[in-house]
This record gives C-alpha cells, sequence and structure tokens, in this order.
C-alpha cells in the first residue's frame, strides 16, 4: 500500500475511532472535564465537527487553486463562541462523519502528484495535500485517544466520589 493509500485509509477509520470512543457516553459524562480550561466529550467532538469543515475548505483550496492562503483559526474562540457546551454529541458526530466521508471521497481517486500540490498557511508556512492530509487523519486519531481518556478521567472521578 502506498503511503498515500495508507493515508486516506487512516482518513477514512477516524470517523469510526471517533465513534467507538463514544459509544455510550451519556449524561453528566459528556460534559465532564477534568479542569477549568479542558474540553468535555461535547466540546471535543463539536470541534471535530467544525475542524473537519474548516479541513474540507482547506483540501478543497489546495485541489483547485494556485498556492492558496489558508488561513488559521482559533479553535478556542470557536469553543466558545459557537456554544460547544450546548452542541449535541449525536449531531457533531453525523456531522463530522459526513463531512469526513466526503473528504475521503474527493480525495480517493485523485493522481498521487495531486498530493504535492500545495497552499501557504498563515501560521505553517507552506504545506501539501499530503501533509495536510496527514493532519488530518492525525487529528482525529489523536482526539479519539483524549476522548477515551477523558471517559477514563470521568470513571474515576465517579469512583472517586462514591
Amino acid at each position: 500500500m502506498s503511503e498515500i493509500a495508507d493515508l486516506l485509509e487512516r482518513l477514512r477509520r477516524g470517523a469510526e475511532l471517533v465513534a467507538v470512543s463514544i459509544t455510550g457516553a451519556a449524561g453528566s459524562e459528556v460534559d465532564y472535564a477534568p479542569q477549568p480550561g479542558k474540553w468535555s466529550i461535547r466540546q471535543i467532538v463539536a470541534h471535530l465537527s467544525d475542524s473537519e469543515m474548516v479541513a474540507a475548505m482547506r483540501l478543497r483550496q489546495i485541489i483547485a487553486e494556485e498556492n492558496p492562503r489558508l488561513e488559521a483559526w482559533d479553535q478556542d474562540a470557536w469553543v466558545r463562541n459557537l456554544d460547544y457546551a450546548r452542541r449535541k454529541p449525536s449531531q457533531s458526530l453525523e456531522t463530522f462523519r459526513r463531512v469526513r466521508a466526503e473528504n475521503y471521497d474527493l480525495m480517493k481517486d485523485l493522481p498521487e502528484a495531486a498530493f504535492e500540490r500545495a497552499g501557504i498557511h498563515s501560521e505553517r508556512g507552506r504545506i501539501t495535500l499530503k501533509q495536510l492530509l496527514q493532519l488530518i487523519a492525525e487529528h482525529a486519531e489523536s482526539h479519539a485517544a483524549q476522548l477515551r481518556t477523558r471517559r477514563a478521567e470521568f470513571k474515576s472521578f465517579k469512583a472517586a466520589a462514591q
């Protein structure tokens, strides 16, 4: 399997990793944060949903435009100002799954040369489609691990409170 094919497979599997990580989470568990400034399950899944939409735009810019400028975004401002604390995890997960599937479908049949196309990120500098694909794949994997950790922290918190 080529490196691109491997990254695409990781991208495709990412939504399921996240879904499995939150299966059965409900009630106070989805709102538990171990300390101020740390995100809850609800907020992490909302972040994944919105960040996948940002990724969708960036992928399309790199594929369609010549050296597009890719603007950074303030994820903490999005958490505060887009009311992540009230968003339904099931809806956020469904949006994440749909957009992730669209992103996968967009890239799965691109020629390998397309993955060398690049954009200019306002903070990271030049980034190729391949590098962006890797970041997006890793993003879901990282947050799936974070979700599993958050659930374990909640269980420990509940056990200590009893």
